[in-house]
């Protein structure tokens, strides 16, 4: 049995790649201690910032608005709603009622007031359905962030998210992301700074701090998200972690340290303003509002 190296009581979680065990009160200290480490790491905001945290209804969204807000942070909710049947509705659901008992604000879009549901764009475009989800999300992040004058969007990506990321990318040799890929992106040609807080946390950390402060998270996944690439790179990391404790750790930091500088693109994007919403895009019409004609025309 492992005891926490801080206090020898009985450690309810053992991190081999962090050689650190840890019972139940010093491993949310841990937590909330390495998530605030991380945001001045990479000078992500500070307590002048005005911050929206795009919230899902899943552990990690919510436990990051939970330790912002513990952390002393202006920090609000943003939930996307997505239109995604009983899912998105049992979703919206935890979003308010963790909302109520922080006392938070929750603003929330629904997508089919919006636009339309994932459901009705995926039948009308190109892309597979977690490409357009993303997408639109994305967009409204920005959109309400700008309008709603949030300095800032924080998302709940963990390492597992990024790692799988990452390898998916560097199999494909996917120069662009690689130049791209980093904790931060700041402020530019219209967008607002995005930043990941969670980034160096395993999805085990943020469920197990997410069970220890009684966050009533929505557990399911997204039926979208079943035949997902994410999942199937998720678990062959999974699989190497164990054999190799550290292996995901080391990979997504060594990246940080090593790669990303060699591929980070200095020279700004050409960005202008979509002639239809205003949004910043690479073209005239910005991909949003070309699903919107999408789905006038099949409507």
């Amino acid at each position: 049995m492992k005891k926490c190296r801080i206090c020898g009581k009985r450690a309810i979680i053992y991190m081999p790649h962090h050689r650190l065990a840890l019972c139940r009160e010093h491993f949310v200290e841990w937590f909330e201690k390495y998530t605030e480490k991380t945001i001045k790491e990479f000078k992500m905001f500070t307590k002048k910032d005005k911050i929206l945290v795009a919230i899902s209804g899943g552990k990690d969204s919510l436990a990051l608005w939970h330790v912002l807000r513990k952390l002393g942070y202006e920090a609000d909710g943003l939930y996307i709603h997505l239109g995604i049947g009983e899912y998105s509705e049992r979703s919206k659901e935890k979003v308010m009622k963790f909302a109520e008992r922080i006392g938070g604000k929750a603003i929330i879009v629904d997508l089919k007031e919006e636009l339309a549901t994932i459901p009705e764009l995926v039948e009308v475009s190109s892309r597979e359905a977690c490409s357009v989800c993303g997408l639109v999300k994305r967009y409204n992040f920005n959109k309400v962030a700008k309008e709603r004058g949030y300095s800032v969007v924080a998302t709940g990506h963990n390492l597992d998210d990024e790692a799988s990321a990452l390898l998916s990318n560097v199999l494909n040799w996917n120069e662009k992301y690689l130049g791209r890929k980093y904790p931060v992106l700041e402020e530019e040609g219209g967008f607002v700074r995005k930043v990941k807080p969670f980034c160096k946390f395993t999805e085990k950390e943020t469920a197990l701090y997410a069970l220890l402060n009684g966050i009533d998270f929505i557990e399911e996944e997204c039926p979208f998200s079943e035949d997902a690439s994410s999942v199937f790179y998720k678990e062959i990391l999974n699989r190497i972690d164990e054999r190799s404790p550290g292996t995901k750790l080391r990979f997504y930091l060594d990246y940080l340290r090593k790669v990303y500088p060699k591929f980070k693109k200095e020279e700004k994007k050409e960005l202008q303003r979509c002639k239809v919403c205003g949004e910043p895009t690479m073209g005239e019409i910005c991909p949003v509002c070309r699903l919107k004609e999408k789905v006038k025309v099949s409507g």
